[in-house]
C-alpha cells in the first residue's frame, strides 16, 4: 500500500456527509411529492420524523402508495446517503491508496475514514476491521482464511438450524475440502434455538460455531454472547452472522462475543456492494489471505509474495470507495436516530404487525411471539396459498413482501414448508401500513377462496 498522507484541502470527510440530520429537511427529486404512506404515518414519532428522507417511498406502484416491508432483504436509502455518495463521485472520485495527487488523498482519507467509523459503529478495532463486497463474502473470507488452513479431519463445525445459506454453505465447502463435520443446534417449537442441546453438541472437537444473531425468517434473536462463552469453553471460535442484527439492534463486537462479525451495508441503509468483517486482532493477523491480487501485497516476485499488514491484506484489488463512503453515511445517520430509538420502533411496529396478523384467519406466523426475543422479520403461511400468490396479489396493492425460501431451505424443512411470506420492517415502517397488509391479505383469502 502506497503511503498516504493527510490531503491538504478541507477535510473531506465532513463533506462526504450530507448537511442535514436524520428527520431534517431532505432533497427529494424534481416532482416528487412528499413520502406517504396508507392509513397516514401513525405507528411512531421515529416513523414520522424520517419518512421524507427515503425518496423512494414516495413513488406509486400500480397507482397505490407504495408500502415497502421488505428490509430484511434491502433497507431503502435515505437522501443522506444517496447525496453523500453523490458528493463523492462528484468531487473526490479516484483510486485509494496509489496516488499521491489531491484527489487521490482526498479518495484514500474517505475511504479509511469510513473503515474508522463502521469501526466504532460496532465496538471493533479499526485495524480488524474489514471491508467485503456482503456477509456471504466476509463469511467466506473466515471459511477460508481460517477454516481451510486449521480445521482438519474429525473436526466439528457447529451451525444452526436457522442459519441462513451464507453461513452455512461456506463451512460446506470447506468441510467437503477438510474432512471436518457439521453438526447443527436444533430449533425448538418455539422458534428459539434448543441450547439444552448444545452442551451435548459442543466437544473437544468442535473447532467453529457459526451461529447467526437475528434469523432473517424468524426474526429470532439469538443469545450469541451466552454460547460464544460455552463454545470458547472448548477452545472453539465463534462467527456470528449479524447481517439482522446490526440495523436493529445496536450490536457490539465485545458485548457479543465473537470471534468473527459480519455484517453488510445495504440492509443498514447503506448502499449494496459493501460489506464488514470484524474479527479479532490477533486471528486476522494469523491468517493467510483469502483472495490475491493488487494492492494486498508488501513485495511480489515472480514465483512468490509477502503480504500486506491487516485489513488491506484482505482487500485485494479495487475496493468500493464510493460504497464505503455511503456506509458511512448510513452509519451517520443510524447513530443520529440512536439505536435505542430504532430498536424501540421496530418493538413497536412489529408488536402491532403481530397483533393484526392474528386477526387473519388462517394465518400462522413463524417466529417468536415474545417481542423481547425478536426483530422485525414476520414470516407467515396463510392457509394453502402460496407465498408466491400472496406476494403478487399484494403487489397489485402497492405492498412489496418477500416470498420464498429466504436462504434458509434447512428452516424450511424443519417447519414443514417449501416457502413463506415475509414482511419486514424498519426505522420508516408504520402501523398504517401493516393495516394495509391486513387489509390487503383479506382480499388475497377472498381472491383465492
Amino acid at each position: 500500500m502506497t503511503t498516504t498522507t493527510t490531503p491538504p484541502r478541507p477535510d473531506p470527510a465532513s463533506g462526504q456527509q450530507a448537511s442535514s440530520a436524520p428527520g431534517q429537511q431532505a432533497p427529494h427529486a424534481p416532482g416528487q411529492q412528499a413520502p406517504h404512506a396508507p392509513g397516514g404515518l401513525a405507528g411512531g414519532d421515529l416513523a414520522t420524523r424520517v419518512r421524507a428522507d427515503f425518496p423512494l417511498l414516495a413513488r406509486e406502484v400500480h397507482g397505490k402508495p407504495l408500502v415497502y416491508l421488505d428490509s430484511a432483504s434491502s433497507s431503502q436509502k435515505p437522501a443522506q446517503v444517496l447525496a453523500a455518495m453523490q458528493e463523492y463521485y462528484e468531487r473526490h472520485n479516484a483510486n485509494v491508496h496509489r496516488g499521491v495527487y489531491t484527489v487521490a488523498e482526498e479518495a484514500t482519507h474517505l475511504y479509511e475514514a469510513a473503515r474508522g467509523k463502521v469501526a466504532r459503529f460496532v465496538g471493533a478495532s479499526e485495524r480488524a476491521t474489514v471491508f467485503t463486497k456482503n456477509v456471504t463474502e466476509a463469511i467466506n473470507l473466515v471459511a477460508y482464511g481460517w477454516g481451510l488452513r486449521n480445521l482438519r479431519e474429525g473436526d466439528e463445525i457447529l451451525v444452526t438450524e436457522m442459519e441462513h445459506h451464507a453461513n452455512l454453505v461456506p463451512w460446506q465447502l470447506v468441510a467437503k475440502l477438510t474432512g471436518a463435520r457439521i453438526r447443527a443446534i436444533p430449533v425448538t417449537d418455539d422458534f428459539l434455538l434448543d441450547l439444552d442441546a448444545l452442551d451435548g453438541l459442543l466437544t473437544g472437537r468442535t473447532r467453529i460455531v457459526a451461529v447467526s444473531a437475528m434469523s432473517n425468517v424468524l426474526g429470532t434473536v439469538n443469545p450469541v454472547a451466552a454460547i460464544a462463552e460455552r463454545a470458547h469453553a472448548v477452545g472453539a471460535l465463534v462467527v456470528a452472522d449479524a447481517a439482522q442484527a446490526v440495523p436493529h439492534l445496536g450490536v457490539t463486537f465485545d458485548d457479543l462475543g465473537a470471534d468473527f462479525l459480519g455484517f453488510t451495508g445495504h440492509k443498514m441503509l447503506g448502499p449494496m456492494g459493501i460489506g464488514v468483517l470484524a474479527a479479532r486482532e490477533d486471528l486476522l493477523d494469523s491468517m493467510e489471505p483469502f483472495l490475491g491480487g493488487g494492492e494486498m501485497i508488501r513485495d511480489v516476485d515472480i514465483e512468490s509474495s509477502t503480504f500486506n499488514d491487516i485489513p488491506w491484506r484482505f482487500e485485494a484489488g479495487t475496493p468500493p470507495v464510493g460504497d464505503a463512503v455511503g456506509l458511512a453515511a448510513a452509519v451517520d445517520y443510524l447513530a443520529g436516530l440512536g439505536m435505542d430509538q430504532v430498536r424501540a420502533h421496530e418493538v413497536e411496529v412489529t408488536g402491532y404487525a403481530l397483533k393484526r396478523l392474528a386477526e387473519v384467519d388462517g394465518l400462522r406466523v413463524l417466529g417468536p411471539a415474545d417481542l423481547e426475543h425478536r426483530g422485525g422479520a414476520v414470516s407467515f403461511t396463510l392457509g394453502e396459498i402460496h407465498p408466491h400468490d400472496i406476494s403478487q396479489v399484494l403487489d397489485e396493492d402497492g405492498i412489496a413482501v418477500r416470498a420464498g425460501h429466504h436462504c434458509a431451505k434447512p428452516l424450511m424443512k424443519r417447519f414443514g414448508v417449501q416457502a413463506t411470506t415475509r414482511a419486514s420492517f424498519y426505522v420508516y415502517s408504520t402501523t398504517g401500513e401493516v393495516d394495509a397488509l391486513v387489509a390487503a391479505l383479506d382480499k388475497a383469502k377472498r381472491f383465492f377462496g
